[in-house]
């Protein structure tokens, strides 16, 4: 097992204006499980594979262990890669393709078919290793590309976005156990997906990145609790926090009429407007005339609890303001709700540099 790390690693590419990585600085710890997260074009699929050896690294540096790869070949680097899309060959069986790398590798025949079966039993897969690959359903295909990287023994897993050609319900499944094989393994494991939710779930770690440039690496709670900036704060949670444009004075802050209770030292450090952002369950449900008033436009009933999707019309929210309430409370489409927080659920961002003022 390794740790990795990137040294003020970047990618530019020939023609473009700016780098696709930009001076990324990160560490990742021996049996750790980090997941690049970020929309698309944030430069995490380019971070990969510049570990992976499939991009160049045009400054910077990129270390496996205490080996510098930068300049070295992929497969002089001691990493399994499992892609998008399988990538398994049509005319093998699943121990063929299992075993293929091996081969190429010159492993002794005995030896190649005892790392297959270990991995197949890892994987529930001994029961189809006379299959060919058009045999099986999307998540065995999976398992059988997972089952390829694993007889390899690498220092290093890279997984480029492995579940996105899976079905939603196959995908939460297959997550879990992902995430629990390879705390099993104990493997190095860098994991790419555009899916937050995903990432939260499955990472010991998350590394937020957008544009090329890393924005907060962290753990899940503390991304979610703590986000660094008004990226982070939009990008992590599913539905997403409540993102709104206030005017702070003398410790207050009010969008419109209507006062948001926060807390007075954060707001105090502001320069300017301030962000105030609100978890979807961080809202309480007040008498009318309190609070904000929301005008409900969805309601999503989860059973457990629900969502409402609704306007409130004042200058700074945003078109749509996402509340969590008891599934058993009854709001409908065309009701006004009105709703306030707590200073300490209020996360409170400069709205200029997106900085978090919040302690």
């Amino acid at each position: 097992m390794a740790t990795v790390t990137y040294d003020h690693a970047q990618r530019l590419y020939p023609g473009a204006e700016r780098p696709a990585v930009d001076d990324l600085n990160l560490d990742i710890e021996d049996g750790e499980f980090l997941v690049l997260v970020g929309p698309s074009g944030c430069g995490k699929s380019t971070s990969l594979r510049m570990l992976a050896g499939l991009e160049e690294v045009t400054d910077g540096h990129i270390r496996i262990g205490d080996r510098d790869v930068t300049h070295l070949p992929p497969k002089e680097r001691d990493i399994a890669m499992v892609f998008q899309n399988y990538a398994l060959y049509p005319h093998m069986s699943v121990a063929e393709n299992m075993a293929f790398s091996l081969k190429m590798a010159k492993v002794g025949k005995e030896e190649r078919m005892e790392r297959v079966k270990e991995a197949a039993k890892l994987l529930d897969l001994e029961q189809y290793l006379e299959r060919k690959p058009k045999a099986l359903s999307g998540g065995q295909r999976q398992r059988v590309a997972m089952g390829r990287a694993i007889v390899r023994q690498p220092q290093v897993f890279c997984m480029d976005e492995p579940l996105s050609n899976l079905d939603a319900k196959l995908r939460v499944s297959t997550r879990t156990q992902i995430a629990a094989l390879q705390q099993r393994l104990g493997v190095t494991t860098v994991y790419v997906t555009h899916d937050q939710v995903e990432a939260m779930t499955m990472g010991d770690r998350v590394a937020v990145l957008k544009d090329g440039l890393l924005q907060q690496v962290d753990t899940p709670l503390n991304l979610y609790d703590r986000p660094q900036n008004l990226f982070v704060a939009g990008f992590i949670g599913s539905p997403a926090m409540n993102l709104l444009n206030a005017h702070s004075s003398d410790g207050r802050a009010r969008i419109g009429d209507v006062e948001i209770p926060v807390d007075r030292t954060a707001v105090s450090k502001a320069k300017g407007d301030i962000t105030i952002g609100v978890r979807p369950e961080s809202w309480r449900i007040v008498s009318e005339g309190e609070g904000l008033a929301v005008k409900v436009n969805v309601v999503e009933e989860l059973g457990a609890d629900g969502f409402v999707y609704g306007t409130s019309g004042v200058e700074g929210t945003p078109d749509q303001v996402i509340i969590r309430i008891d599934a058993r409370r009854n709001h409908h489409r065309g009701d006004t709700i009105y709703v306030t927080t707590d200073p300490q659920n209020v996360h409170v961002f400069d709205t200029s540099s997106g900085a978090r003022l919040s302690d």
